[in-house]
């Protein structure tokens, strides 16, 4: 190599580093670099293939290229495989090389796409950064077929220096991302904690969770899949800015085993475009799958055993800043678990505070109008007594009206009574059973309690089981016309039964007094209901009446 020549390489490298340091941006940085390189070498066209990790390419930088190549907004450039990525994805272009033709070239002159400046090869330069591989780089000029050693070192020289700055800026958009997303955060963060109070549901709580993520962040798709008794669900989506109704909730079995490789990593893990799609494809107009690359989703650990949830996203693009979305993912899913944790707080607080009040209200029908109708049957009963003495006790209209107004004050005193007791319950610390079985006693039942299977109830249910049991038990009191009752309780893995049957009157005879839009019976099944659960009343003239209440449980960890 002349004096001159060894001169010129050292200017032209000093200008492309020169130039590698004027911006942070880097489309405008390999467009300036792509011009300065082809000004000082002599050269015409280049242009810049970004190769991903999964071999897919873009062409992000292009310069002099010819007309045949710019047909159809570059389709040529962006469609189509050649033989320079196909050696890079190979992994078989370490260094610079002579490219004998272009294919792309090579099929704008068979179709005819137009001129291609008499450009029939190529130099090929992979760039890279340490052990990292980016992209390449590739030059030519008019009647060029053949790259000299020393040209091609200096070509090698230039996309080493441009592979390391391509790493800066990449690691300084990362940052830039990184800090943009924590950022994010903290403003998702406050404005959850501003919400929680007004959800009434973890169903509720599901929907604002992905209408904030979705407000705040820039992720195209963002989904909250629960888990519950061990089954999928999509339970809230949000896609093209605006919250979606999942059309179809239940993942398939392949869906389903995703969910459960994230749920035991314990950390956000990266979804294929196969799997993102399994799940936008459960929500109403969704995304197209194939603008998902990739996806993020992240377990969320819920309060209630046997229940998890993940938060899974969708990326526009497989960009450079996987990770940083990753780290912020794991932080999200933290924030949700507590906030998750501070809604169970808030629903507890309110039963407490329900059952204060209805303490309170028992407290006060206790000292008021349960003392007034006990005050009332005992005059009822004096004025009786008065009367009874009285000679002319036939002849007196108020003696028959004053036991009258006795019975019904003791049956009035009864009732309220009941009422107070199921106001206040006393004796669930024994179990349902046996609270139940006590409170039959109390109305002058004889109740027979059997129960199958053990295991735990949560104590919303245990609750719900026993309300809906002392108004069966109330029912049979008034309306059977029997003394006994019989209380079975079934436990499985899944579910819990009751059934509370008499053999009373039942069927038409107890149709009148009890209808089926009675309001202890609608009671019933609205507490039924809201556990999820479900009611059924069987009357019979003959056999009696059966009410059959079924409720799911959640999954019991051993």
């Amino acid at each position: 190599m002349t004096e001159q020549a060894g001169m010129q390489e050292m200017y032209t490298l000093k200008t492309i580093a020169e130039t590698l340091n004027t911006s942070n941006d880097l489309n405008l940085m390999l467009d300036t670099v792509l011009g300065k390189l082809l000004e000082l070498t002599g050269l015409t066209a280049g242009w810049v293939f970004l190769i991903g990790t999964q071999g897919e390419y873009s062409c992000i930088s292009d310069h002099g290229l010819p007309p045949a190549l710019l047909r159809k907004d570059k389709e040529p450039m962006r469609c189509g495989t050649c033989w320079c990525v196909n050696r890079f994805r190979d992994g078989r272009l370490d260094n610079a090389v002579n490219i004998i033709n272009c294919k792309r070239l090579e099929d704008a002159v068979e179709h005819q796409w137009g001129d291609t400046h008499d450009i029939t090869h190529h130099a090929t330069v992979p760039l890279r950064s340490g052990e990292k591989m980016l992209g390449l780089l590739n030059v030519a000029a008019p009647g060029k077929e053949h790259f000299s050693n020393s040209e091609l070192a200096l070509l090698q020289a230039v996309a080493y220096q441009i592979g390391s700055a391509m790493e800066r800026m990449r690691l300084y958009s990362a940052e830039q991302r990184r800090a943009d997303l924590y950022v994010r955060l903290g403003e998702f963060s406050r404005s959850l904690g501003m919400t929680i109070n007004d959800c009434n549901n973890a169903d509720d709580m599901a929907k604002r969770v992905v209408k904030l993520l979705g407000h705040h962040y820039d992720w195209p798709f963002v989904a909250l899949v629960s888990q519950k008794n061990g089954s999928f669900r999509v339970q809230a989506a949000h896609t093209h800015g605006k919250a979606e109704l999942p059309t179809r909730c239940d993942l398939s079995s392949e869906g389903e085993s995703h969910m459960r490789r994230v749920i035991h990593s314990h950390r956000a893990e990266i979804l294929s475009a196969p799997e993102i799609q399994e799940v936008s494809t459960r929500c109403l107009n969704a995304v197209n799958p194939s603008a998902l690359p990739l996806g993020l989703a992240a377990p969320i650990p819920l309060s209630a055993p046997g229940e998890t949830a993940v938060l899974v996203v969708g990326l526009a693009s497989a960009n450079g800043f996987l990770q940083a979305d990753r780290e912020v993912l794991d932080a999200l899913a933290e924030h949700i678990t507590a906030s998750w944790e501070s809604l169970r707080l808030v629903d507890k607080r309110r039963e407490l505070t329900r059952l204060e009040e209805r303490n309170r209200l028992a407290r006060d029908l206790h000292d008021s109008v349960n003392q007034i109708l006990f005050s009332l049957s005992l005059t009822a009963k004096g004025a009786e007594s008065m009367l009874a003495g009285s000679e002319q006790e036939h002849l007196h209209p108020a003696a028959e009206a004053m036991k009258d107004i006795r019975s019904l004050s003791q049956e009035a005193l009864k009732e309220m009574r009941a009422l107070i007791m199921q106001l206040r319950p006393a004796g669930l610390e024994s179990g349902l059973l046996s609270a139940l079985q006590e409170y039959g006693t109390g109305q002058g039942l004889q109740v027979v309690v059997t129960r199958t299977g053990m295991r735990s109830l949560p104590r919303s249910i245990e609750e719900g089981l026993w309300r809906i049991g002392q108004e069966a038990l109330n029912n049979i009191r008034k309306h059977a016309g029997v003394t006994s009752a019989e209380i079975i309780v079934q436990l499985s893995d899944n579910e819990a039964i009751l059934t509370v049957t008499d053999r009373g009157k039942g069927g038409a005879k107890r149709r009148e007094a009890m209808p089926p839009t009675s309001l202890g019976l609608s009671i019933m099944r609205e507490r039924a209901q809201s556990l999820g659960g479900s009611l059924e009343l069987v009357s019979s003239s003959r056999k009696g009446t059966s009410v059959t209440v079924v409720i799911p449980l959640p999954f019991e960890s051993v």
